[in-house]
């Protein structure tokens, strides 16, 4: 009998799989359509104080190995998505809801706003790569990581999750910091900045020219990122993400040091079904090759 559960800063999950934020997270009604294709949790778009347009199209291109894009963290603002995370927290498996801010105060404003809706945990973007005054920019500072981090945990008793930018040459530092601060998990890796160009104009495609690199091509930098934190001993879960798109992928994160991941750029290809299709190949490799658990396979590689 092969057990797929696991657990995250004390939030029991059925499998290791979790929709990464910025995939089908605007409405309840989709959220509802992920976790009837078997995620065992879902993250929320990021969601700011006040409403954001994000940036002008063209906002994504398809790439030989993933997508690259520049939303600029368009969303509703916390006030108008109240009724939507309403929803959400219904939909029967655990929410992460992820929140951007300029500075720790707003931060900590918007998570007690979060955690008076009822969402299972809080997820800082602190690593956005295209979004001026936020995202990486913050979060490439390990002091501002960690005033952010524990200002957030002094305004929540919830879970809470630090979403680390790839784009450092220290991602153990800002792990380290966020531990510090308080955070409950740790979430490697968001995007990677990146840039596309058109030849035959000479022009970058996105209208900000720099976008965030997701999908298959980033593989390899989200499982050195969570295997350096796993080996850093940092004390606290890790979820891993980037380039998962079927069981022995999960196996390689799981393995690197993480104890769940999440999927995204996936779901964009290859829909809502590569939920099940990833549970499935999970379970079949971990018979194959008798593993009984998740746990046994969690920082397998680290051990080596």
């Amino acid at each position: 009998m092969v057990d797929l559960s696991t657990e995250v800063a004390g939030l029991k999950l059925k499998n290791p799989t979790i929709l990464a934020s910025g995939i089908l997270g605007e409405t309840g009604k989709t959220l509802e359509r992920v976790v009837r294709g078997g995620a065992a949790a879902v993250t929320t778009k990021s969601i700011g104080m006040e409403p954001r347009p994000g940036h002008n199209n063209p906002t994504i291109v398809e790439l030989d190995y993933g997508l690259l894009n520049a939303m600029g963290l368009p969303n509703p603002g916390i006030e108008e998505y109240k009724e939507e995370l309403s929803r959400i927290i219904s939909c029967g498996v655990p929410v992460f809801g992820s929140i951007f801010g300029k500075d720790a105060d707003e931060f900590a404003e918007l998570a007690g706003l979060m955690t008076d809706v009822g969402i299972s945990a809080l997820e800082l973007n602190l690593s956005c790569p295209h979004a001026s005054g936020y995202g990486a920019e913050l979060g490439s500072d390990p002091e501002m990581v960690k005033s952010i981090t524990a200002a957030v945990k002094s305004a929540t008793s919830i879970p809470l999750f630090v979403k680390l930018t790839p784009n450092t040459s220290d991602i153990v530092s800002l792990g380290r910091a966020a531990v510090d601060g308080g955070s409950d998990a740790l979430v490697a890796i968001n995007t990677v900045k990146g840039l596309a160009l058109e030849p035959d104009l000479g022009l970058p495609i996105l209208s900000n020219k720099i976008g965030g690199y997701s999908g298959p091509g980033i593989k390899p930098i989200g499982l050195r990122c969570v295997f350096e934190l796993g080996g850093a001993e940092l004390g606290i879960p890790i979820i891993g993400v980037g380039g998962i798109t079927n069981g022995r992928n999960v196996v390689e994160y799981l393995m690197a040091g993480a104890s769940a991941v999440q999927i995204g750029t996936a779901v964009y290809s290859h829909g809502i079904s590569v939920f099940s299709k990833i549970i499935t190949e999970l379970e079949e490799f971990m018979k194959k090759n008798n593993y009984n658990s998740i746990s046994q396979l969690t920082g397998l590689a680290l051990k080596r």
